[in-house]
């Protein structure tokens, strides 16, 4: 099946070569071809039952002239965390949550059925968004089972958003929806070679959505280039009562992303390379001089070295906020969603695991839902401080501290290191990362695809300051035109380094 972007899915419907329909029943087939059959990717955990009818009304809107946006009539998935008032359930890959149907949209949700987009079904992630256990696998979850990466499948697809992206890679959606916390929309782009864009905190709204952590929770768009990215980002962005926070974000609520990414000379554009940020993969560091290269070639003004000197303690600290309020907004969000759930509260949910050891944890445990259950509340003088430690050094005295010193637009690095093989036992095998910093400090971050390591994809992020999108979409934009670098996935078994 060919892979049409969403421009060229439009023209498409407009000279009448096919309908949303037909396109509908075109990727339930490369899905059933490919996800449920043949390489078995396991990317996606449910269709949507009512998916064909949906795509009949609006192709009849279509018809009369009633066209909404540029997503209209275009299929998307949903992460598995991501609630929607239908026929399908959303559990968090979770069995403890089998059986939850929701009585209302998320908000982003919402937007997207508002935009005429079709919510095709959900995907498979890293159980519970990857807040389960510290050896996990990626892509694992005891309701969908391990995902697996399109290029190479015995390696990771990397998480939590591993469906998402896997299912973007395939071409068996158009576009999807990620959520992160902290990589969890970069890492598996990278790993896929795709596009992710991770917004600034409260760009897009929270609710409906299940929660890890609200100080770094959202949600963001997946697509195979950075046009269908930004056209996504558009429909999902807005003010919503519902989560606070978007309330600081009306304005940038309002932008047409899409009027940035225009082909030009960036010679005005400063760049900072965040040296302390790679290192962590010989291979991986050649490829990131190559893309500094590409960026010099577009007249970018290139700063290197700088350094964002991200203590171990921030680490710590991160990990301490986010058990907090992970059992804080959890309990919160099963608490309002009850009596629809099977669980109420957290400490609910680790004794249905433990009760279902064989079918939920097979490979590993659920030490971090243990470890956050014996945290106290948010007014926890522990969680404050580690809360303020997170904030002042990834933000005032981090990003926006080498943004300042050194006048830039941007930062880059390698988003992560390449794919490691799939490990249900051990877990993870992970040598460094660069998306905690803006994770943390609620800055928005792309990641596009860089190149390939013995075919395992690698991609680089562009990150900046709080609602920085615009020349983070227009970098990202002109390197994804000049380098020209993404290519489909060959399903490999494994690769040979004989």
């Amino acid at each position: 099946m060919k892979e049409y972007s969403i421009l060229e899915l439009q023209e498409a419907f407009e000279k009448g070569e096919f309908n949303s329909k037909s396109l509908v029943k075109d990727f339930l087939m490369q899905i059933n071809t490919l996800d449920k059959n043949g390489p078995k990717l396991n990317s996606i955990i449910e269709i949507n039952p009512d998916v064909i009818e949906i795509a009949e009304k609006l192709d009849k809107e279509r018809e009369e002239n009633k066209l909404r946006s540029n997503m209209h009539g275009i299929p998307v998935l949903l992460k598995d965390n991501i609630l929607t008032g239908d026929k399908m359930q959303t559990t968090a890959g979770s069995l403890a949550l089998e059986g939850y149907k929701s009585d209302h949209d998320a908000f982003i949700v919402q937007k997207l059925r508002k935009s005429g987009a079709i919510i095709l079904g959900k995907t498979n992630l890293s159980e519970w968004a990857n807040f389960r256990s510290i050896h996990s696998s990626s892509g694992w979850s005891s309701r969908g089972r391990q995902t697996k990466n399109p290029y190479v499948l015995d390696r990771t697809p990397s998480g939590s958003s591993a469906g998402s992206a896997v299912a973007v890679a395939a071409n068996l959606c158009t576009v999807a929806i990620g959520t992160e916390t902290d990589g969890s929309i970069l890492s598996p782009s990278h790993m896929n070679s795709i596009v992710g864009i991770k917004p600034t905190l409260g760009l897009v709204s929270r609710s409906g959505i299940i929660p890890i952590a609200h100080s770094q929770d959202t949600a963001g768009p997946m697509a195979r280039s950075v046009m269908d990215a930004a056209i996504l980002l558009n429909c999902i962005i807005g003010y919503d009562p519902k989560d606070i926070i978007t309330e600081n974000c009306k304005n940038h609520a309002r932008i047409d992303y899409t009027q940035f990414l225009t082909l030009e000379k960036l010679d005005k554009i400063r760049i900072g390379v965040v040296r302390d940020l790679t290192g962590y993969h010989k291979l991986l560091d050649i490829k990131f001089e190559e893309s500094i290269n590409i960026f010099k070639n577009l007249s970018v003004q290139i700063i290197d070295p700088v350094n964002l000197e991200i203590k171990k303690e921030v680490e710590d600290a991160e990990f301490e906020v986010l058990l907090y309020e992970f059992k804080e907004d959890l309990n919160k969000f099963l608490q309002n969603s009850s009596p629809h759930t099977p669980i109420s509260d957290l400490e609910q949910l680790i004794d249905f695991n433990t009760k279902n050891i064989d079918r939920v944890m097979p490979y590993f445990g659920q030490e971090i839902l243990e470890m956050a259950q014996k945290k106290g509340d948010l007014e926890s003088e522990d969680y404050k401080k580690a809360l303020n430690l997170c904030k002042t050094s990834t933000g005032v005295n981090g990003i926006d501290r080498l943004m300042k010193e050194h006048n830039l637009d941007a930062l880059i690095a390698p988003t992560t290191n390449p794919g490691c093989p799939i490990d249900l036992l051990l877990g993870d095998h992970y040598t460094g990362s660069s998306t905690s910093s803006a994770a943390i400090a609620g800055y928005p971050s792309i990641t596009i695809p860089m190149g390939y390591i013995n075919e395992m994809p690698v991609g680089i992020s562009i990150f900046g300051a709080a609602f920085s999108e615009p020349i983070l979409l227009k970098i990202a934009y002109n390197f994804e035109h000049v380098s020209n670098i993404r290519i489909s996935p060959k399903f490999l078994p494994t690769i040979s380094f004989e």
